[in-house]
């Protein structure tokens, strides 16, 4: 098959539901990097998010026979990212409670660091420590930029719902960074 920029999300799926080993390196080239970032976001560690991307990429190997495609591609994709994120946080808590080494501040910006690196340091901190699904909304409205709809039906929510965990979500996240500065 040719991966060429015409070619749907959808029809490399379909390539991939035939085995075709080009469509999954297709997919992973237009999708592994926000998937990479968003994973990240949720985790807080790129080696925990490589694995996660890793794992989603290869249930998507494994099943896409299984996708009958009632969602585009990268609003079902952001879900099972999302998903194996949240069981891998799950799994670490269970078995040795690394879920607060995860979510622990970075280490101290140096200080010839910019003020911007050391201000996204604090954001990301505090972004961390908040509930997961007010952390994940922000990061799929703000971090991501994806519509509202969009982050309502990867998290399985109204856009209501979406809306109070975003009002809830910045308000904590306003504070966390309001005390940091006291």
């Amino acid at each position: 098959m040719s991966a060429s920029a015409q070619t749907t999300d959808e029809a490399l799926v379909g390539a991939l539901a035939k085995r075709d080993a080009r469509a999954l390196a297709e997919l992973v080239r237009r999708h592994g990097g926000w998937a990479a970032r968003f994973a990240t976001r949720l985790t807080g560690s790129p080696e925990t998010a490589e694995e996660v991307v890793q794992n989603a990429f290869l249930r998507l190997w494994n099943g896409a026979q299984d996708w009958q495609g009632r969602a585009r591609f990268t609003t079902w994709f952001y879900r099972v990212v999302h998903n194996l994120a949240i069981d891998e946080l799950r799994r670490r808590r269970r078995t040795h409670d690394a879920l607060d080494d995860t979510l622990q501040d970075p280490a101290p910006t140096p200080v010839e660091r910019l003020e911007s690196e050391r201000r996204s340091a604090r954001v990301q901190a505090a972004l961390s420590a908040l509930p997961q699904r007010q952390r994940t909304a922000l990061v799929l409205s703000h971090y991501e930029g994806l519509p509202q709809a969009e982050a309502a039906a990867i998290m399985g929510i109204s856009e209501g719902a979406l809306e109070s965990l975003l009002s809830r979500g910045r308000a904590a996240l306003r504070e966390r960074l309001r005390s940091e500065l006291h």
